[in-house]
């Protein structure tokens, strides 16, 4: 199948802007495969990603180099990516495994279209499968309480991510605080799965804070990490009913399923350029 290249674009809402993306397309002989666009009516920002296949002949990269150009002429940022692009991936766990088995899984059987290259945890719990199971570079990055470990850790972690050309950073239950100095100088987008439908129950134990407040829905959360704890732009959340009847391990088991899911469309959209964030909200082409 023909490379079809993919803008996400977003900038300042004004007439014809979707008649002049499509226009350049057509006169550069491109045909469009899918157009979406949203208008923030309150920011004034209009929002657009559009698919499209270059003229035969006509080599991707300068179809994107040139559609940038152009895009920035209207008043526009814009972010171009190529079908047959497989971006960098880093994963980061802790001691629960069930999201990073599941993304390890999808990965696997070929759902995410992405170079899963090392996993790092702050425990060795999943070593072994990492790299028996998965045939990926595990490390181990130990995080003591004291604020040097944790600074050493984030320097090693940071190293990690440079040195491997990292485009995209997946805490699967990492259970520690990425710092905002760590974020700042990090190349690659960082997505975080947190286990309650956020900005509820923000923070640690959101299932036991739940459970405690006696609410008759839990969540889960996919959302890019900010220096702000579980304040990110938020990419993907699901819910589901429970009663009174219902232990906090209860609301754990059936919340780790939600976790699943929610993380691995948020990791999918991402891959695709589906996922625009602007400000602290996001747009999300499905």
């Amino acid at each position: 199948m023909a490379t079809s290249l993919t803008a996400l674009l977003h900038g300042p809402d004004k007439p014809g802007i979707v008649a002049r993306t499509a226009g350049w397309i057509f006169q550069n002989g491109g045909n469009i495969l899918h157009a979406d666009q949203h208008c923030d009516s309150g920011a004034g920002v209009f929002i657009q990603r559009i698919e499209w296949i270059p003229a035969p002949g006509r080599e991707p990269d300068v179809d994107a180099s040139e559609f940038r150009q152009f895009a920035a002429s209207l008043g526009m940022d814009v972010k171009t990516a190529r079908s047959t692009d497989r971006p960098k991936v880093a994963v980061l766990v802790s001691r629960q495994g069930h999201a990073f088995h599941d993304l390890m899984l999808r990965w696997r059987a070929g759902e995410l279209p992405c170079e899963i290259v090392f996993v790092a945890s702050n425990h060795d719990t999943w070593g072994d499968a990492s790299r028996q199971h998965y045939h990926t570079p595990f490390h181990h990055i130990p995080v003591g309480p004291d604020p040097a470990s944790k600074a050493a850790a984030e320097e090693k972690l940071g190293a990690l991510v440079r040195e491997n050309g990292i485009k995209l950073l997946v805490m699967a239950r990492y259970m520690q605080v990425l710092s905002g100095a760590f974020l700042e100088k990090c190349p690659a987008p960082v997505i975080n799965i947190h286990h309650s439908f956020l900005p509820a129950f923000a923070g640690a134990k959101p299932y036991h804070q739940a459970h405690a407040r006696g609410v008759k829905l839990i969540g889960a959360t996919a959302h890019y990490a900010t220096p702000v704890l579980d304040a990110g732009p938020i990419i993907h959340q699901a819910v589901a009913p429970v009663t009174h009847r219902q232990s906090v391990d209860d609301l754990v088991r059936l919340g780790q399923d939600l976790e699943k899911q929610v993380l691995a469309r948020a990791v999918r959209w991402h891959l695709e350029n589906r996922v625009l964030a602007y400000g602290n909200k996001t747009v999300v082409f499905e």
